[in-house]
């Protein structure tokens, strides 16, 4: 029997020792969040290799036992990240790595399903919309406890992109790109708010122009940032650590915080059987509640058109 949300461990496992989940790890370590994290690699001495880097910097930043394992260590985790899978190539979309990554998760879940009694699976790979659909079929477990990291970092991306043109701190913009991890999501515009206040509003009040056009760009450069940094350096890895970081301490610490993560749909906004984010109530039983919200009409037709993309590919 699958325990729901027995959280006391602080135990995290990482499937996968690549750049994506020793980045996890090392992030996890440093900001001390779980007790005991463990990387399982198909290439066990990579994982070794990874552990033993990291944990030698570890006396003076952190607590936590960190070592490299196998699928049996997945058994009384709180998290579950899984990160296995091939890289996305310069010129390819997150679809196009589809049908190789789906082959690989499947193999990881037979694997883990071996083992696993309780917590949060949290998939990182890409297509991560196809992939947390597939997962959430093959284990069965309890609304929101399959989830994905989604459009979380397309959210902080965005965030940091309208605070660079506004000239502020991040920490004053709030906002949410929803829909596909990939070329059709959508960003909210009628959410974002800049100390509170409607963007459109404040760069009003602030003699900042504002229009279409500067949306659009922004959109845009949110959305092209992940192939920019691909194609300058092969690979995106520590944004993405970071963003984790921020779900695993809401998941196993219990602080539960609103994030835009993908999980399957039952219903909100009309929509079942696929897997895409919107803004969601994370905490220690994963995916909590997604929050109805009302959005703009353009907006909603955006994110149908995302939906049906993710559904033709499924």
């Amino acid at each position: 029997m699958y325990i729901v949300n027995k959280i006391g461990n602080r135990k995290v496992a990482i499937i996968g020792a690549g750049f994506v989940g020793s980045s996890i790890a090392y992030a996890l370590a440093l900001r001390d969040i779980a007790r005991k994290i463990v990387l399982v690699d198909v290439v066990q001495e990579k994982a070794a290799g990874e552990a033993k880097d990291i944990r030698h910097g570890i006396p003076n930043m952190g607590t936590v036992d960190l070592y490299a394992g196998d699928y049996s260590d997945c058994k009384d985790c709180d998290l579950i990240v899984i990160t296995a899978g091939r890289n996305r190539r310069d010129g390819e979309s997150r679809l196009d790595m589809a049908n190789e990554n789906i082959t690989i998760m499947k193999d990881v879940i037979t694997s883990i399903k071996q083992y696993y009694t309780r917590g949060v699976l949290l998939i990182i790979s890409n297509p991560i919309d196809i992939l947390v659909q597939k997962v959430s079929e093959w284990m069965d477990l309890p609304n929101g406890m399959i989830m994905g990291s989604g459009c979380v970092l397309d959210t902080s991306r965005f965030i940091r992109s309208i605070a660079d043109y506004v000239g502020l701190s991040t920490g004053v913009v709030s906002g949410y790109v929803v829909g596909e991890h990939g070329d059709s999501q959508v960003p909210l515009w009628s959410s974002v708010r800049i100390g509170g206040i409607p963007i459109q509003e404040y760069c009003s009040a602030c003699n900042i122009k504002w229009n279409d056009e500067i949306k659009n760009k922004i959109a845009l450069q949110t959305k092209k940032m992940g192939t920019e940094i691909i194609k300058a350096k092969g690979k995106t890895h520590y944004g993405i650590a970071t963003c984790v970081c921020y779900l695993a301490d809401a998941i196993i610490n219990q602080k539960p915080t609103i994030a835009s993560v993908c999980s399957p749909l039952m219903g909100e906004h009309g929509v079942r059987g696929v897997s895409l984010s919107v803004p969601s109530v994370v905490g220690a039983a994963g995916v909590q509640q997604r929050i109805r919200e009302r959005w703009a009409p353009d907006e909603y037709k955006k994110f149908f058109e995302s939906v049906e993309q993710v559904r033709n590919s499924l």
